[in-house]
């Protein structure tokens, strides 16, 4: 069976960016045209030896209308909700939460030192589950499965399900209308992978040490460290890398719906964002 790879459309840089109490990210997606990322909303990466840089984390916000991914590669960090539910997050470790009607959270570093790297993704629900009962999920490092790929390569593979020829691995987060794959693939020098992907999902890949180069049959388009990158159509992607690389490689169904986003809440109308701002300030947000 023949797969149409799909092409690297455009290559875009992380901005530098504070959120939290002056943690220093670099930001992709936020603020360009949202649509054309459907249903991904944010990514930030968080990477420094320097405690100043993270030290004052993510005291408590609120969020509502979308879901928050957090995968931690190295160092750790504590969650809380208004919910009760507490959580530490170590190096390997993911937490899904679903938002929906109204979450208030912290994520606060338990490191005074070293290294703190990880990343949030953000992933917009339908109309119809913006406003449901917050959930929340976390994953130990042991429940991320990995699986081999091409000649010195793996993938970590936290949601959906991939397949090679001789397996197939499916992530533990399930059950969500945008059905993500997230996958953190670690490619070897002068290797090259295929990752076959629904042709209905949008895909992007952001590329966090190294360097790729994106094959789809004709052309081999280059993507650098701290670069996101938006993927056409097809239903595979081919990814060669010169040196040692580690990426990750998200992909998604679009929801096609109006997106309207006003800080940490994301929803259809502007009616709806108005409506949020005031049950947070009236205390009725959760």
């Amino acid at each position: 069976m023949n797969t149409r790879k799909r092409a690297l459309l455009q290559a875009l840089d992380a901005q530098p960016a504070t959120d939290g109490d002056g943690v220093r990210i670099q930001r992709n997606i936020a603020n360009r045209a949202l649509p054309g990322f459907d249903p991904f909303l944010l990514l930030d990466e968080i990477a420094s030896d320097q405690a100043c840089d993270y030290i004052g984390g993510f005291p408590e916000h609120p969020h509502r209308g979308f879901e928050t991914v957090t995968y931690m590669l190295e160092g750790s960090m504590k969650h809380r909700d208004h919910l009760g539910n507490e959580g530490l997050l170590v190096s390997g470790s993911v937490q899904w939460m679903t938002a929906g009607r109204g979450v208030l959270h912290s994520e606060m570093p338990m490191q005074e030192s070293g290294r703190l790297h990880g990343f949030q993704l953000w992933i917009n629900l339908p109309a119809a589950e913006k406003m449901c009962e917050p959930n929340y999920q976390e994953y130990r490092p042991q429940d991320i499965p990995l699986i081999a790929l091409g000649a010195s390569s793996s993938a970590r593979v936290i949601a959906g399900t991939l397949s090679t020829a001789s397996q197939s691995v499916t992530g533990p987060v399930g059950g969500v209308t945008t059905r993500p794959d997230f996958y953190d693939l670690r490619i070897g020098a002068g290797d090259s992978v295929d990752i076959p992907l629904e042709a209905a999902k949008r895909g992007l890949i952001y590329v966090f040490d190294g360097s790729v180069l994106i094959d789809d049959g004709q052309h081999r388009r280059a993507l650098g460290k701290q670069q996101l990158g938006l993927l056409g159509d097809g239903d595979g992607v081919t990814i060669y890398a010169p040196g040692d690389s580690r990426l990750l490689l998200l992909a998604g169904q679009p929801l096609n719906e109006p997106i309207v986003n006003w800080g940490p809440f994301v929803m259809n109308t502007r009616a709806e964002i108005e409506q949020a701002i005031r049950d947070y300030q009236q205390g009725s947000l959760v």
